[in-house]
């Protein structure tokens, strides 16, 4: 006699609070691909369940949902997650204590590195390094400034602008870190415009990025012929912002909707019609790193053949699937991050447009170490 209990998958997303836009993305999609899963006839012969909470786009909330997850749900397996320090929220009641596999699915800043983590998001070597070479070659751009939010993801991700920006020639002109609910930019907005800056490469997220491009679009800044380039910028974020606040934006990502393959097309057509409205299946908003990580998950599970944590980690760590938002996503062996297609996009009138598809690259992360096996 088989296993009907069911598995337990915990999905924590920020369904309130300033991120509320991204993740009620978030909800839909992992209530989706739950069904989807269920309609397939669940996992091992075994239906799967949704436990979906609200983090509330606040880091202390997530840890404590984590925790009731891990300890009240005892859920199989955990996703979620935007910001870097809600990962690392989350990372301590999930996998420190509590042991159990996560499933972060946002583009970041690389680095992180457990055995019991992986990533399906984009990291530097998939959107800095192949972005800001063309960038800087199709528009001529030298200088760049870069206003920012103050925690892990900017920093670290404007470490390696500095260095893909130097080894082009170029230099960086100004460099600023802002409390995330900070609105006030005039003064920024003053010393891009003192700087001449070619670029400006912006890490600002919400709530402050609308007040920031508002400032900057008056500033005069993008009718000189400045670039504005921010690798996260979706079509979530497009419907936040006056389109000409953000036009000729460039972004680098896994997906975007004008992605044009079959799959791609058909998923977000049925999104829409399951979810009309203004939270839109996104891959700057983690959409299409949700969709991927439950279904490479799904694949693990069902490759073991059980859900024992070893024997899935094992199955995960070079699961791949053919469709995927954006095209074909593998797990690079070792490594807890995924070979992705990349593409620039620019916005134009309120919409992304691809202009150079980047084809599959590697994401280049460091070797996870194997954990201690207890004596």
């Amino acid at each position: 006699m088989g296993d009907s209990n069911p598995i337990k998958v915990g999905v924590i997303a920020d369904q309130t609070g300033p991120l509320s836009f991204i993740g009620l993305a978030n909800a839909n999609v992992a209530r989706m691909v739950i069904d989807d899963l269920n309609a397939e006839g669940g996992l091992l012969g075994r239906p799967v369940v949704l436990v979906l909470e609200d983090s509330a786009t606040d880091d202390d909330v997530a840890a404590a949902k984590a925790a009731k997850l891990v300890g009240r749900d005892q859920v199989d397996v955990v996703f979620g997650g935007i910001y870097s320090s809600t990962r690392q929220a989350i990372k301590g009641p999930v996998v420190v204590e509590g042991k159990t596999l996560y499933i972060y699915p946002e583009q970041y800043e690389g680095q992180e590195s457990d055995p019991l983590i992986f990533c399906t998001g984009p990291v530097p070597a998939q959107q800095v390094d192949p972005l800001i070479p063309w960038l800087m070659r199709e528009t001529g751009a030298k200088t760049f400034y870069l206003p920012s939010a103050d925690y892990i993801w900017p920093h670290v991700l404007n470490r390696r602008v500095t260095e893909v920006v130097a080894a082009n020639g170029g230099s960086i002109v100004g460099e600023e870190y802002f409390p995330l609910d900070h609105t006030d930019y005039r003064e920024t907005v003053a010393r891009i415009t003192a700087s001449g800056a070619d670029a400006v490469f912006n890490t600002i997220v919400p709530p402050g990025l609308t007040p920031f491009f508002e400032e900057l679009y008056d500033s005069g800044f993008s009718a000189r012929g400045g670039q504005l380039v921010c690798t996260y910028f979706d079509e979530n974020f497009l419907n936040m912002v006056p389109a000409a606040h953000v036009e000729g934006l460039y972004g680098c990502l896994d997906y975007y909707q004008a992605v044009a393959d079959p799959f791609s097309r058909e998923l977000l057509e049925r999104y829409d019609a399951l979810y009309p409205g203004d939270t839109k299946f996104t891959g700057g908003s983690a959409c299409s790193g949700l969709y991927r990580g439950l279904r490479l998950w799904a694949a693990a599970v069902t490759e073991a053949g059980s859900l024992a944590q070893e024997d899935v980690v094992a199955a995960l760590d070079h699961a791949q699937i053919d469709d995927s938002p954006g095209g074909p996503a593998a797990m690079v062996p070792g490594q807890h991050h995924l070979r992705l297609n990349m593409y620039i996009a620019q916005a134009r009138s309120g919409r992304f447009e691809i202009v150079e598809n980047l084809g599959a690259i590697d994401p280049e992360e460091a070797l996870v170490g194997t954990p201690a096996l207890a004596g």
